[in-house]
This record gives C-alpha cells, structure tokens and sequence, in this order.
C-alpha cells in the first residue's frame, strides 16, 4: 500500500462528495485511529462524527501544502485548507500536524493545532465541530 498523506486524506474526506465516508476513513485511518485537535482527543468514533458534521456544511475547497517531511513512522506537514461553506462563507485554515503511521501507511495517530486565518469568526470551530 502507497503511504498516504494529508493531501488525499482531505480531498477524500472533504471534497470528493462521491466517496463514501466509510470508505475514505478506512483508506487512510486505521481502525484503532486517534487524534487531538486543539488540545481535544477523539477516538475514530469521534473523528467521523466530526468529518459528518463538516461533510454536511463544506461545498468545496482545497488544500495547500507549505512543508512536509516523513522520517520512517513520523509524518509533519504545515497545510492550509480553503473551505467554501453551505452559507457561501469561504475560510482558510492554517493546520500544524504532526503524525504517527501504520506500518500499512495509514494515519494511526495525529495531533495538530489549527488557526483560522481569514474567514468569519464563527468558521474557527470548523476543526472541531460534530
């Protein structure tokens, strides 16, 4: 299996409407899956609540990649991800992640900080909600 990153984990996740979550989640996340977001933990459970939820206010958008480096299980990126929302809002989204993967190449761990860069104020939850 090709590792993944975050570039196809997102554009799956988010802006592919097509796939299926279920499906998307599997390709890039193992089952025992686990992220803090912001200081906040969830399980796999949670984390595909929370990619639902954004699943039903994201139309469309992209991610930018600024740096990305792998050494062996270790994954890093800085990232920013445009959202065009539901209510024609568009935010921007500059995430901090950094990653711990699967032999297999999937994501088995990630923690990040995100910060809202431009958009309504309102948008900053975008990260966390469910």
């Amino acid at each position: 299996m090709t590792p993944t990153d975050i570039t196809r984990a997102i554009n799956d996740l988010l802006f592919t409407p097509g796939l299926d979550l279920a499906e998307a989640v599997d390709r890039h996340f193992t089952p025992d899956y686990r992220q803090r977001t912001n200081g906040v933990w969830s399980d796999r459970t949670g984390f595909v609540e929370h990619m639902t939820r954004l699943r039903s206010v994201v139309r469309g958008g992209h991610i930018e990649i600024h740096e990305e480096l792998r050494n062996g299980a270790l994954y890093a990126d800085r990232h920013t991800v445009t959202v065009l929302r539901d209510n024609g809002r568009t935010s921007r989204t500059e995430v901090y992640l950094f990653a711990r993967m699967a032999p297999d190449g999937r994501f088995r761990r990630v923690e990040e900080t995100t910060l809202l860069v431009d958009g309504h104020p309102d948008d900053g939850n975008l990260a966390t909600i469910r």
